[in-house]
Protein backbone atom coordinates (compact mmCIF):
# COMPACT_ATOMS: atom_id res chain seq x y z
CA UNK A 1 0.00 0.00 0.00
CA UNK A 2 1.49 3.65 -0.98
CA UNK A 3 1.20 6.25 2.32
CA UNK A 4 1.85 9.68 1.90
CA UNK A 5 4.76 10.61 3.97
CA UNK A 6 5.38 14.48 5.24
CA UNK A 7 8.09 15.94 3.10
CA UNK A 8 10.61 16.52 6.44
CA UNK A 9 9.92 12.69 6.78
CA UNK A 10 10.79 11.87 3.13
CA UNK A 11 13.89 13.73 3.27
CA UNK A 12 15.40 12.08 6.44
CA UNK A 13 15.01 9.10 4.98
CA UNK A 14 16.13 9.99 1.69
CA UNK A 15 19.43 10.98 3.61
CA UNK A 16 19.87 8.07 5.26
CA UNK A 17 19.13 5.68 2.13
CA UNK A 18 21.66 8.22 -0.06
CA UNK A 19 24.24 7.07 2.41
CA UNK A 20 23.50 3.55 2.00
CA UNK A 21 21.45 2.56 5.08
CA UNK A 22 17.89 1.27 5.98
CA UNK A 23 15.05 4.00 6.83
CA UNK A 24 11.64 3.58 7.42
CA UNK A 25 8.62 5.50 9.46
CA UNK A 26 7.65 3.33 12.17
CA UNK A 27 5.56 2.45 14.55
CA UNK A 28 2.11 4.76 15.58
CA UNK A 29 2.68 7.23 13.04
CA UNK A 30 2.44 4.61 10.62
CA UNK A 31 -0.53 3.33 12.45
CA UNK A 32 -2.30 6.33 12.43
CA UNK A 33 -1.78 6.94 8.63
CA UNK A 34 -3.48 3.89 7.75
CA UNK A 35 -6.45 4.74 9.75
CA UNK A 36 -6.68 8.20 8.20
CA UNK A 37 -5.44 9.91 11.39
CA UNK A 38 -3.85 12.99 11.62
CA UNK A 39 -0.01 11.34 13.71
CA UNK A 40 1.41 13.39 16.76
CA UNK A 41 4.47 12.86 15.63
CA UNK A 42 7.05 10.97 13.08
CA UNK A 43 9.34 8.41 14.28
CA UNK A 44 11.97 6.55 12.00
CA UNK A 45 13.94 3.68 12.18
CA UNK A 46 17.22 3.23 10.87
CA UNK A 47 20.04 0.34 10.20
CA UNK A 48 22.63 3.22 10.55
CA UNK A 49 24.15 3.90 14.13
CA UNK A 50 23.22 6.67 16.41
CA UNK A 51 26.47 8.62 15.25
CA UNK A 52 26.22 7.50 11.66
CA UNK A 53 22.79 9.27 12.26
CA UNK A 54 24.43 12.44 13.53
CA UNK A 55 27.41 12.11 10.33
CA UNK A 56 24.32 12.93 8.04
CA UNK A 57 22.87 15.79 9.43
CA UNK A 58 23.67 19.09 10.48
CA UNK A 59 21.81 19.69 13.40
CA UNK A 60 20.85 16.68 15.99
CA UNK A 61 20.22 16.32 19.45
CA UNK A 62 21.43 13.29 21.52
CA UNK A 63 17.73 12.73 23.15
CA UNK A 64 18.40 8.69 24.28
CA UNK A 65 22.03 8.23 22.51
CA UNK A 66 22.31 5.13 24.86
CA UNK A 67 19.39 3.30 23.61
CA UNK A 68 20.07 4.45 20.02
CA UNK A 69 18.12 7.52 19.47
CA UNK A 70 19.04 10.81 17.69
CA UNK A 71 16.41 13.79 16.91
CA UNK A 72 17.01 14.92 13.72
CA UNK A 73 16.37 18.67 13.65
CA UNK A 74 14.91 19.61 10.34
CA UNK A 75 13.69 23.02 10.11
CA UNK A 76 13.11 23.74 13.86
CA UNK A 77 11.28 20.56 13.95
CA UNK A 78 12.42 17.30 15.47
CA UNK A 79 12.41 13.84 14.46
CA UNK A 80 12.95 11.02 16.25
CA UNK A 81 15.68 8.83 14.76
CA UNK A 82 16.37 5.19 16.37
CA UNK A 83 18.54 2.71 15.41
CA UNK A 84 17.28 -0.88 14.75
CA UNK A 85 17.45 -2.45 18.34
CA UNK A 86 16.69 -5.53 20.30
CA UNK A 87 15.96 -5.13 24.29
CA UNK A 88 17.53 -6.63 26.65
CA UNK A 89 16.73 -8.26 29.80
CA UNK A 90 13.75 -5.93 31.55
CA UNK A 91 15.43 -5.55 35.52
CA UNK A 92 12.33 -3.26 36.97
CA UNK A 93 9.23 -4.38 34.74
CA UNK A 94 9.78 -0.95 32.64
CA UNK A 95 13.04 -0.36 31.18
CA UNK A 96 15.37 -2.68 29.88
CA UNK A 97 18.74 -3.82 31.42
CA UNK A 98 20.71 -2.87 27.90
CA UNK A 99 20.24 -2.77 24.05
CA UNK A 100 21.73 -4.23 21.08
CA UNK A 101 22.01 -2.72 17.89
CA UNK A 102 20.65 -4.70 15.00
CA UNK A 103 20.61 -4.37 11.09
CA UNK A 104 17.16 -6.65 10.88
CA UNK A 105 14.27 -4.38 10.79
CA UNK A 106 12.22 -7.65 11.71
CA UNK A 107 14.45 -7.55 14.94
CA UNK A 108 13.25 -4.17 15.76
CA UNK A 109 9.87 -4.60 15.14
CA UNK A 110 9.51 -7.94 16.92
CA UNK A 111 10.47 -5.79 20.23
CA UNK A 112 7.12 -3.48 19.90
CA UNK A 113 4.23 -3.74 21.85
CA UNK A 114 1.43 -4.59 19.74
CA UNK A 115 1.05 -5.78 16.24
CA UNK A 116 -0.87 -1.92 15.22
CA UNK A 117 1.95 -0.48 16.26
CA UNK A 118 4.57 -3.22 14.45
CA UNK A 119 4.45 -2.00 10.89
CA UNK A 120 6.78 0.45 8.91
CA UNK A 121 6.84 2.25 5.38
CA UNK A 122 9.00 3.57 3.11
CA UNK A 123 8.33 4.81 -0.13
CA UNK A 124 10.93 2.14 -1.40
CA UNK A 125 9.74 -0.64 -0.10
CA UNK A 126 6.09 0.13 0.71
CA UNK A 127 4.50 -1.34 3.75
CA UNK A 128 6.26 -3.62 6.22
CA UNK A 129 3.92 -5.86 8.21
CA UNK A 130 5.08 -9.23 9.12
CA UNK A 131 2.87 -9.66 12.64
CA UNK A 132 -0.34 -9.28 11.51
CA UNK A 133 -0.52 -5.68 12.06
CA UNK A 134 -3.39 -4.74 9.05
CA UNK A 135 -5.29 -7.83 9.96
CA UNK A 136 -5.93 -7.02 13.16
CA UNK A 137 -6.89 -3.21 12.21
CA UNK A 138 -9.43 -5.04 9.80
CA UNK A 139 -10.58 -7.10 12.59
CA UNK A 140 -10.38 -4.16 15.38
CA UNK A 141 -8.15 -5.78 17.56
CA UNK A 142 -5.47 -4.93 20.18
CA UNK A 143 -2.86 -8.24 20.22
CA UNK A 144 0.47 -8.54 21.41
CA UNK A 145 3.56 -9.02 18.94
CA UNK A 146 4.61 -12.25 20.09
CA UNK A 147 3.63 -13.67 23.25
CA UNK A 148 1.79 -11.68 25.49
CA UNK A 149 3.34 -12.58 28.51
CA UNK A 150 6.84 -12.05 27.52
CA UNK A 151 5.79 -8.37 25.96
CA UNK A 152 3.83 -7.88 29.48
CA UNK A 153 6.46 -9.25 31.51
CA UNK A 154 9.09 -6.42 29.76
CA UNK A 155 7.15 -3.50 30.38
CA UNK A 156 3.97 -3.26 32.75
CA UNK A 157 3.09 0.04 31.67
CA UNK A 158 2.30 -2.09 28.37
CA UNK A 159 -1.25 -3.25 30.56
CA UNK A 160 -2.42 0.08 30.65
CA UNK A 161 -1.73 1.07 26.77
CA UNK A 162 -3.81 -2.09 25.64
CA UNK A 163 -6.51 -0.40 27.39
CA UNK A 164 -5.98 3.05 26.19
CA UNK A 165 -5.14 1.79 22.27
CA UNK A 166 -8.64 -0.20 22.67
CA UNK A 167 -10.17 3.13 23.76
CA UNK A 168 -8.39 6.13 21.48
CA UNK A 169 -9.38 3.31 18.23
CA UNK A 170 -12.93 1.45 19.52
CA UNK A 171 -10.79 -1.95 19.47
CA UNK A 172 -11.52 -4.91 21.40
CA UNK A 173 -8.54 -6.69 23.01
CA UNK A 174 -7.67 -10.38 21.75
CA UNK A 175 -8.16 -13.03 24.04
CA UNK A 176 -4.30 -14.34 24.94
CA UNK A 177 -3.73 -10.60 25.20
CA UNK A 178 -6.22 -9.98 27.74
CA UNK A 179 -5.80 -13.79 29.87
CA UNK A 180 -2.25 -12.15 29.95
CA UNK A 181 -3.22 -8.75 31.38
CA UNK A 182 -4.93 -10.60 34.30
CA UNK A 183 -1.90 -12.25 34.95
CA UNK A 184 0.57 -9.32 35.09
CA UNK A 185 -1.90 -6.66 36.08
CA UNK A 186 0.12 -6.99 39.56
CA UNK A 187 3.37 -5.66 37.92
CA UNK A 188 2.39 -2.29 37.78
CA UNK A 189 3.03 -1.81 41.17
CA UNK A 190 6.70 -1.55 39.87
CA UNK A 191 5.30 1.49 36.94
CA UNK A 192 5.72 5.14 37.97
CA UNK A 193 2.97 7.24 39.64
CA UNK A 194 3.52 9.71 36.33
CA UNK A 195 3.33 6.92 33.62
CA UNK A 196 0.41 5.51 35.10
CA UNK A 197 -1.21 9.10 35.00
CA UNK A 198 -0.46 9.74 31.47
CA UNK A 199 -1.78 6.55 30.53
CA UNK A 200 -4.95 7.25 32.51
CA UNK A 201 -5.63 10.75 31.00
CA UNK A 202 -4.89 9.56 27.63
CA UNK A 203 -7.58 6.62 28.29
CA UNK A 204 -10.33 9.19 29.65
CA UNK A 205 -10.06 11.68 26.97
CA UNK A 206 -10.63 9.16 23.96
CA UNK A 207 -13.59 8.38 22.56
CA UNK A 208 -14.29 5.93 24.86
CA UNK A 209 -13.64 6.57 28.44
CA UNK A 210 -15.75 4.00 29.47
CA UNK A 211 -13.35 1.22 28.37
CA UNK A 212 -12.19 1.61 31.59
CA UNK A 213 -14.17 -0.81 32.46
CA UNK A 214 -11.43 -3.42 30.76
CA UNK A 215 -9.33 -2.08 33.86
CA UNK A 216 -11.61 -3.41 36.39
CA UNK A 217 -12.14 -6.53 34.36
CA UNK A 218 -8.36 -7.39 33.92
CA UNK A 219 -7.71 -6.39 37.85
CA UNK A 220 -5.43 -3.40 36.44
CA UNK A 221 -7.63 -0.87 38.47
CA UNK A 222 -7.45 -2.92 42.04
CA UNK A 223 -3.68 -1.90 41.54
CA UNK A 224 -3.79 1.48 40.64
CA UNK A 225 -7.29 2.78 41.33
CA UNK A 226 -8.28 0.46 44.00
CA UNK A 227 -11.07 2.93 45.46
CA UNK A 228 -13.04 2.44 41.64
CA UNK A 229 -13.11 -1.12 42.32
CA UNK A 230 -14.94 -0.16 45.35
CA UNK A 231 -17.01 1.59 43.54
CA UNK A 232 -17.83 -1.22 40.72
CA UNK A 233 -18.74 -3.23 44.03
CA UNK A 234 -21.55 -1.00 45.46
CA UNK A 235 -24.70 -1.47 44.57
CA UNK A 236 -27.39 1.33 44.75
CA UNK A 237 -30.87 0.67 45.79
CA UNK A 238 -32.13 4.24 44.84
CA UNK A 239 -35.33 5.52 42.36
CA UNK A 240 -32.65 7.70 41.09
CA UNK A 241 -30.47 5.00 39.65
CA UNK A 242 -30.48 1.56 37.84
CA UNK A 243 -26.60 1.08 37.91
CA UNK A 244 -23.77 0.26 40.68
CA UNK A 245 -21.49 3.27 41.55
CA UNK A 246 -18.81 1.90 39.01
CA UNK A 247 -21.37 1.50 36.18
CA UNK A 248 -22.92 4.96 36.81
CA UNK A 249 -19.21 6.37 36.88
CA UNK A 250 -18.34 4.24 33.72
CA UNK A 251 -21.85 5.91 31.79
CA UNK A 252 -21.20 9.04 33.43
CA UNK A 253 -17.98 9.52 31.20
CA UNK A 254 -19.87 9.05 28.00
CA UNK A 255 -21.76 11.85 28.80
CA UNK A 256 -19.05 14.73 29.15
CA UNK A 257 -16.90 16.42 26.20
CA UNK A 258 -13.00 14.82 25.82
CA UNK A 259 -11.64 17.42 28.55
CA UNK A 260 -9.04 16.13 31.04
CA UNK A 261 -10.60 17.93 34.25
CA UNK A 262 -14.54 16.81 33.41
CA UNK A 263 -13.62 13.70 32.38
CA UNK A 264 -11.68 13.29 35.70
CA UNK A 265 -14.09 15.05 37.36
CA UNK A 266 -16.72 11.96 35.90
CA UNK A 267 -14.61 9.13 37.03
CA UNK A 268 -13.97 10.55 40.69
CA UNK A 269 -17.65 12.66 41.37
CA UNK A 270 -19.27 9.10 43.33
CA UNK A 271 -16.02 8.12 44.65
CA UNK A 272 -17.24 8.72 48.06
CA UNK A 273 -20.06 6.99 48.25
CA UNK A 274 -18.88 3.66 49.32
CA UNK A 275 -17.43 5.64 52.02
CA UNK A 276 -21.03 7.27 52.70
CA UNK A 277 -23.36 4.40 52.24
CA UNK A 278 -26.66 4.12 54.55
CA UNK A 279 -29.86 1.60 54.26
CA UNK A 280 -32.62 2.60 55.63
CA UNK A 281 -35.41 0.89 56.82
CA UNK A 282 -37.21 0.20 53.48
CA UNK A 283 -34.28 -0.79 52.29
CA UNK A 284 -33.36 2.27 50.14
CA UNK A 285 -30.15 3.50 49.76
CA UNK A 286 -28.69 6.59 50.86
CA UNK A 287 -25.51 8.57 50.21
CA UNK A 288 -25.40 11.66 52.75
CA UNK A 289 -22.15 14.03 52.14
CA UNK A 290 -20.78 11.66 49.49
CA UNK A 291 -19.83 15.25 47.67
CA UNK A 292 -17.57 16.58 50.17
CA UNK A 293 -16.30 13.25 51.31
CA UNK A 294 -15.37 12.49 47.31
CA UNK A 295 -13.55 15.89 47.37
CA UNK A 296 -11.21 14.53 49.92
CA UNK A 297 -11.08 11.24 48.55
CA UNK A 298 -10.42 12.94 44.86
CA UNK A 299 -7.27 14.49 46.61
CA UNK A 300 -5.90 11.85 47.47
CA UNK A 301 -5.93 9.88 44.72
CA UNK A 302 -5.06 13.03 42.41
CA UNK A 303 -1.92 13.99 44.69
CA UNK A 304 -0.78 9.82 44.93
CA UNK A 305 -1.01 10.01 40.94
CA UNK A 306 0.68 13.17 40.62
CA UNK A 307 -1.49 15.35 39.41
CA UNK A 308 -0.69 19.26 39.35
CA UNK A 309 -1.97 21.50 42.19
CA UNK A 310 -5.01 23.12 39.55
CA UNK A 311 -5.89 19.98 38.35
CA UNK A 312 -6.60 18.54 42.12
CA UNK A 313 -8.26 22.16 42.77
CA UNK A 314 -10.73 22.51 40.32
CA UNK A 315 -11.41 18.75 40.62
CA UNK A 316 -12.19 18.67 43.74
CA UNK A 317 -14.26 21.52 43.65
CA UNK A 318 -16.67 19.73 40.53
CA UNK A 319 -16.62 16.55 42.71
CA UNK A 320 -17.83 18.76 46.67
CA UNK A 321 -20.20 20.43 44.54
CA UNK A 322 -21.64 18.18 41.49
CA UNK A 323 -24.65 17.39 43.37
CA UNK A 324 -25.37 21.06 45.19
CA UNK A 325 -29.19 21.97 44.28
CA UNK A 326 -29.19 25.69 43.08
CA UNK A 327 -32.98 26.30 42.12
CA UNK A 328 -33.46 28.17 39.34
CA UNK A 329 -33.83 32.16 40.83
CA UNK A 330 -31.65 34.96 40.30
CA UNK A 331 -31.26 35.18 44.25
CA UNK A 332 -29.49 31.32 44.31
CA UNK A 333 -27.72 31.28 41.45
CA UNK A 334 -25.76 34.19 42.10
CA UNK A 335 -25.35 32.73 46.16
CA UNK A 336 -24.55 29.14 44.02
CA UNK A 337 -21.80 31.23 42.43
CA UNK A 338 -20.50 33.03 44.46
CA UNK A 339 -20.22 29.66 47.16
CA UNK A 340 -18.74 27.15 44.41
CA UNK A 341 -16.51 30.41 42.24
CA UNK A 342 -16.59 31.87 39.04
CA UNK A 343 -14.65 29.70 37.01
CA UNK A 344 -16.13 26.78 39.10
CA UNK A 345 -19.79 27.12 38.58
CA UNK A 346 -20.47 26.77 34.57
CA UNK A 347 -18.23 23.68 34.34
CA UNK A 348 -21.02 22.21 36.44
CA UNK A 349 -23.42 22.04 33.76
CA UNK A 350 -21.39 19.79 31.92
CA UNK A 351 -21.10 17.27 34.84
CA UNK A 352 -24.62 17.69 36.23
CA UNK A 353 -26.03 16.61 32.93
CA UNK A 354 -23.54 14.09 32.29
CA UNK A 355 -24.55 12.75 35.77
CA UNK A 356 -28.48 13.19 35.16
CA UNK A 357 -27.84 11.11 31.80
CA UNK A 358 -26.42 8.11 33.80
CA UNK A 359 -28.91 8.04 36.56
CA UNK A 360 -32.00 6.27 35.82
CA UNK A 361 -35.22 7.75 33.93
CA UNK A 362 -36.91 8.69 37.34
CA UNK A 363 -37.76 12.31 37.00
CA UNK A 364 -34.86 12.53 34.14
CA UNK A 365 -36.90 15.07 32.13
CA UNK A 366 -37.54 17.31 35.27
CA UNK A 367 -34.19 17.31 36.16
CA UNK A 368 -32.78 18.34 32.97
CA UNK A 369 -35.29 21.19 32.47
CA UNK A 370 -34.20 22.59 35.83
CA UNK A 371 -30.85 22.09 34.89
CA UNK A 372 -31.61 24.47 31.69
CA UNK A 373 -33.37 27.20 33.63
CA UNK A 374 -30.38 27.63 35.99
CA UNK A 375 -28.40 27.67 32.59
CA UNK A 376 -30.21 30.60 31.36
CA UNK A 377 -30.81 32.14 34.72
CA UNK A 378 -26.94 32.13 35.03
CA UNK A 379 -26.73 33.44 31.17
CA UNK A 380 -28.85 36.51 32.50
CA UNK A 381 -26.39 37.24 35.39
CA UNK A 382 -23.11 36.73 33.36
CA UNK A 383 -24.98 39.42 30.82
CA UNK A 384 -26.36 41.48 33.72
CA UNK A 385 -22.73 41.49 35.27
CA UNK A 386 -24.41 41.26 38.76
CA UNK A 387 -21.34 41.12 41.42
CA UNK A 388 -20.86 37.99 42.64
CA UNK A 389 -17.64 37.88 44.45
CA UNK A 390 -15.48 40.64 46.56
CA UNK A 391 -13.45 41.30 42.93
CA UNK A 392 -16.23 43.36 41.65
CA UNK A 393 -18.01 44.35 44.88
CA UNK A 394 -18.07 48.54 44.32
CA UNK A 395 -16.56 49.10 47.39
CA UNK A 396 -12.79 47.93 48.74
CA UNK A 397 -11.27 47.68 51.95
CA UNK A 398 -9.20 50.80 51.18
CA UNK A 399 -13.10 52.49 51.07
CA UNK A 400 -13.88 51.26 54.16
CA UNK A 401 -10.79 52.54 56.02
CA UNK A 402 -11.33 56.15 54.59
CA UNK A 403 -15.07 55.90 56.19
CA UNK A 404 -13.12 55.13 59.77
CA UNK A 405 -12.87 51.28 60.10
CA UNK A 406 -9.34 49.68 60.60
CA UNK A 407 -8.04 46.73 58.96
CA UNK A 408 -8.81 43.30 60.61
CA UNK A 409 -11.14 40.73 60.99
CA UNK A 410 -14.05 43.08 61.46
CA UNK A 411 -13.14 44.48 57.51
CA UNK A 412 -13.24 41.30 56.38
CA UNK A 413 -17.00 40.35 58.58
CA UNK A 414 -18.22 43.83 57.05
CA UNK A 415 -17.02 43.15 53.65
CA UNK A 416 -19.00 39.93 53.34
CA UNK A 417 -21.61 41.26 54.51
CA UNK A 418 -21.92 44.12 52.20
CA UNK A 419 -21.69 41.35 49.51
CA UNK A 420 -24.48 39.25 50.71
CA UNK A 421 -26.37 42.56 50.24
CA UNK A 422 -25.70 42.45 46.80
CA UNK A 423 -26.17 38.69 45.99
CA UNK A 424 -29.68 39.44 47.31
CA UNK A 425 -30.06 42.84 45.55
CA UNK A 426 -27.32 43.49 42.27
CA UNK A 427 -28.64 46.90 42.33
CA UNK A 428 -26.96 47.84 45.71
CA UNK A 429 -23.43 47.28 43.87
CA UNK A 430 -22.92 51.05 43.80
CA UNK A 431 -20.39 52.95 46.02
CA UNK A 432 -23.01 55.46 47.24
CA UNK A 433 -25.64 52.31 48.62
CA UNK A 434 -22.77 50.18 49.47
CA UNK A 435 -21.72 53.09 51.93
CA UNK A 436 -25.20 53.92 53.34
CA UNK A 437 -25.25 50.06 54.32
CA UNK A 438 -21.80 50.35 55.60
CA UNK A 439 -23.19 52.63 58.42
CA UNK A 440 -26.25 50.66 58.71
CA UNK A 441 -24.50 48.15 59.59
CA UNK A 442 -21.55 49.65 61.52
CA UNK A 443 -23.53 49.86 65.05
CA UNK A 444 -22.98 46.13 65.35
CA UNK A 445 -19.19 46.21 64.60
CA UNK A 446 -16.81 48.54 67.11
CA UNK A 447 -16.20 51.69 65.08
CA UNK A 448 -13.01 52.98 65.02
CA UNK A 449 -11.97 56.59 64.36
Amino acid sequence: MEMKLPEKVKRIIKTIEDAGYEAYAVGGCVRDSILGREPDDWDITTSASPHQVKALFRRTVDTGIRHGTVTVMVDREGFEVTTYRIDGEYEDGRHPKEVVFTKELEEDLRRRDFTVNAMAYNDRRGLVDVFGGMEDIGKRLIRCVGSPQERFGEDALRLMRAVRFSAQLGYAIEGKTAAAMKSLAGNLGKISAERIRTELVKLLVSPHPDYLRICYETGITAVVLPEFDRCMETAQNNPHHCYTVGEHILHSLRYVREDKVLRLAMLLHDIGKPETKTTDGEGTDHFHGHGPAGERMAERILRRLKFDNDTIDTVGKLVKYHDYDVEPAPRCVRRAIHKTGEDIFPLLFDVKRADIMAQGTYLRAEKEEKLERVKAVYGDIVKAGDCVSLKTLAVSGKDLMEAGMKPGKEMGEMLQKLLEAVLEEPGKNTKEELLKLYEYFLPSFHKIG
